[in-house]
Formats: C-alpha cells, sequence, structure tokens
C-alpha cells in the first residue's frame, strides 16, 4: 500500500495543483468548442454556452456591460462553470477509489486488507493524538471516546452531511454580504444596488 501511495503521489501533486487543473479547465473548453454540433460534445457545449449567455444577461440587467466586460464574463463564467463540474468529477472519482479500497480490503483482496488497515490505523491514531493530549487524568480513555470521538448509540459525534453543507452554505452567503454592505459603505461601488437589480432580474427570468 505504501509503494501504491508513493508511486501515484506525483499524479496526486499534479491533478490537486491550481495551475494544472486551470490548464484542464481551459483545454475542456477548447476541445468542447471544436467538437461538431451535432455531436455529444458538441451538446455540452452549446448547454454551457447558453448557460453562460443566460448569466452574462441576468448581471447585464443588474449593471452596465460593455464590450470588454462582456468578453471578460464570457471567459470567466465558462471558466468558472467548467472548474466546478472539473471539482465535482474529481471528488466523485476519489469517493469511487475510497469505496474500491474500502471493498478491497473487507474482501482481503490480492491480501491487501493488513496493509489497509495499517494505513488507516496511522492515519486514526494520529488524527485521535489532539484530542486524546486534552484528556485529564481522572478521566477514563474509554470514556473520553464514547463521549468525544464516537458516541456508544454509533452515531458521529458530528453533524450530517447536509446539516454540515448548509452551514458552509449560510457562511458562504453571510461572508458575501458583508463584503457587499463594506463596499456598499466604504467605497463607491453600489454594490446592494446590483445585488437587488439581480434578484429582480433573476426572479423576472423565472416569472417567464
Amino acid at each position: 500500500m505504501t509503494l501504491i501511495k508513493l508511486l501515484t503521489a506525483p499524479i496526486r501533486r499534479l491533478v490537486n495543483f491550481s495551475l494544472f487543473q486551470f490548464i484542464i479547465v481551459v483545454v475542456v473548453i477548447f476541445l468542447l468548442q471544436a467538437a461538431p454540433d451535432s455531436s455529444v460534445s458538441g451538446e455540452i457545449f452549446n448547454g454551457l454556452d447558453k448557460l453562460v449567455s443566460g448569466s452574462i444577461a441576468v448581471i447585464s440587467d443588474a449593471i452596465e456591460v460593455k464590450s470588454f466586460t462582456r468578453s471578460l464574463l464570457t471567459f470567466g463564467l465558462m471558466i468558472v462553470y467548467v472548474y466546478i463540474v472539473y471539482l465535482v468529477v474529481l471528488a466523485i472519482a476519489r469517493r469511487v477509489i475510497r469505496d474500491c479500497v474500502d471493498l478491497a480490503g473487507r474482501n482481503n483482496f490480492l491480501g491487501l486488507r493488513n496493509a489497509i488497515a495499517r494505513e488507516r490505523g496511522i492515519a486514526a491514531y494520529r488524527a485521535w493524538e489532539p484530542l486524546e493530549d486534552l484528556r485529564p487524568a481522572e478521566i477514563p480513555q474509554p470514556v473520553w471516546e464514547e463521549r468525544f470521538a464516537w458516541p456508544a448509540n454509533d452515531e458521529p459525534p458530528y453533524p450530517s452531511l447536509w446539516r454540515r453543507l448548509g452551514f458552509e452554505l449560510a457562511s458562504f452567503v453571510l461572508v458575501l454580504l458583508l463584503v457587499l454592505v463594506l463596499l456598499q459603505l466604504f467605497t463607491p461601488i453600489p454594490a446592494l444596488g446590483w445585488l437587488a437589480s439581480a434578484g429582480k432580474a433573476a426572479l423576472g427570468l423565472i416569472g417567464r
């Protein structure tokens, strides 16, 4: 298992490297654009083009968009949308690989169970150490584990996935609103006015 990780380390670093991700996104956009309209890739690019055009239309209703801004928005939004898809695909690939490793460990495929368990055990120990350092001497370790590491009812001691996603989304919205308020108060940029106009334009498009 260690040998496999060592061999795949350069690939994992490259896949997670920001510049490499940007190059991949740009290359994918060029390949989609070069594909015939009747092909699957051409249909995907047409859908992406319509999505970008719709987004620019919403922004145009909020602020004045001229030729340079329109070109910049077209380039930027297309990269952003493809980059989001890239991150989703990467997350799915990581999940699939992890599930395959779990399956191999459970069934001892090619005798990898001990190697996988050893790697997981080392990772679990390293994650446990910071919590164990806080345990007072008078509290037994099993009680400490049950209270903070993994309760006796076999439920994880952290919120569910949907609650965590909701918290992250709410945090992002609050930070964005704070930035807009600061721009409105301390700069000549009417950020809140733009946001209100964009919201009205979006509601108008939905109501059509």
